[in-house]
């Protein structure tokens, strides 16, 4: 009886002890979410720098667009737009945006892996102490307009994504490439000699398209975002700055078209010029993706009313089992015809339905199979398409097609050859 009555008195003397150290605990761990807030969180949302956001994200979002001046209101915010997980924080929808990478492009990741570590970290251990805080778990709604969120809308941001920007560089530029890629691809035997007489900048075309999005974006030389129409990319093969390479572009042709559009593009978004949904230009859902190749078509002998006109080829193949042509070109091209020269030949780009088995076998190795096809023929022969590069070949630009056989062997040494004289109306 006297141990138990020992023991009693212990315990009634310690539990004011313990209870202060309890509370004490609960206070700390109160205050060190605000505590992390302050000093690790609050400093992002005060910078002037860019998050680790502009790795994805090249307009409309950042990391401090979810953050409000207390710790308490940014909270209440992210978890309103349900971008908590109450119960288990560590898998919170906020980190998972925080942690995104783009997995087109290691070299980005590895540039702004430390920024986004750092993020990633001071928010995971923020969000567990505050969901460990019953008064902030059940903390009253903010009212929409307290709201910590970007100002754009969804669509928008989803538009100004790298990725999204990088699907519009593959179709415009990259399935162009073969115009450029033999003076300025990284590496080439050519591209060595161009490099020792004019220095690195010669190499803008690197081993993928994600690659050399980034360097173009990052170096800037080669792109004028104020000004896209006199950006270097568009003045240099066109020759009206001095170009080594010679006239590579005619304003309007395939080529021209695609390189300004995606730089239109791109300047727009860095811009932030889309503010809304309907801002956004329309997407052609219906287009056919464009892969370059090193199959290279000729037409002989063209007549002299096609004389340095813009003359675009259409190609078409023949479907054995259905017994006819197939209703789309597999193949296109364009370039300046020349009778003095007796020629018009250029490479052909190479086109498939998005997402087809033909554009998966593309993306890998971009081949034609030998056999029967029909080229239909299309001559600028007024100059439209030279004063509005936005204008596309109509039906009275058509000066007739072909049947032909093509081996389509690869080099420009082993072109496809038609003569001209065989098209016909």
């Amino acid at each position: 009886m006297n141990r138990t009555r020992s023991f009693l008195a212990s315990f009634l003397f310690f539990v004011p002890t313990i209870f202060l150290v309890v509370s004490r605990g609960i206070g700390d761990e109160k205050a060190s979410s605000a505590n992390v807030f302050e000093q690790r969180i609050l400093p992002i949302f005060k910078s002037d720098e860019p998050s680790s956001c502009v790795q994805c994200h090249l307009a409309g979002v950042d990391l401090k667009n979810y953050i409000r001046p207390s710790s308490e209101e940014t909270f209440r915010s992210l978890r309103d737009q349900g971008l908590v997980n109450l119960d288990q924080p560590e898998k919170s929808k906020i980190l998972t945006l925080i942690n995104m990478k783009d997995t087109d492009n290691p070299g980005a990741n590895l540039l702004h892996a430390k920024s986004r570590d750092a993020e990633a970290t001071a928010f995971a251990e923020w969000l567990r102490l505050c969901c460990r805080d019953p008064k902030l778990r059940n903390a009253p709604k903010l009212s929409p307009v307290e709201l910590a969120k970007p100002s754009r809308p969804n669509e928008v941001i989803r538009f100004a994504r790298t990725d999204r920007l990088l699907e519009s560089f593959e179709q415009n530029i990259w399935g162009q490439r073969h115009r450029c890629m033999g003076c300025h691809t990284e590496g080439s035997e050519q591209n060595r000699k161009l490099v020792e007489k004019n220095g690195d900048q010669v190499s803008w075309m690197k081993k993928s398209a994600a690659e050399t999005m980034t360097y173009l974006i990052r170096t800037k030389h080669l792109i004028d975002s104020d000004n896209p129409e006199k950006s270097l990319l568009l003045l240099k093969p066109l020759k009206e700055v001095e170009h080594g390479g010679g006239k590579k572009f005619l304003k309007g042709d395939l080529g021209y078209k695609g390189y300004r559009q995606w730089i239109e593009d791109y300047s727009k978004v860095v811009s932030d010029e889309y503010a809304k949904s309907s801002d956004l230009p329309k997407t052609d859902r219906k287009r056919l993706r464009e892969f370059s190749s090193d199959l290279w078509f000729k037409l002989a002998n063209p007549p002299q009313d096609w004389d340095e006109k813009l003359l675009q080829v259409t190609v078409y193949r023949w479907d054995d089992r259905a017994k006819k042509w197939e209703s789309s070109p597999i193949a296109i091209s364009d370039r300046q015809a020349s009778a003095k020269f007796k020629t018009w030949q250029h490479t052909v780009t190479l086109l498939a339905e998005p997402n087809s088995k033909r554009a998966a076998e593309w993306q890998r190795s971009a081949a034609l199979a030998p056999g029967k096809y029909l080229v239909k023929v299309h001559v600028d022969r007024n100059g439209r398409l030279l004063d509005d590069w936005k204008a596309e070949m109509r039906d009275e630009d058509f000066v007739g097609q072909a049947e032909f056989q093509g081996d389509w062997r690869p080099g420009y040494g082993a072109m496809t050859v038609v003569e001209a004289a065989k098209i016909r109306k």
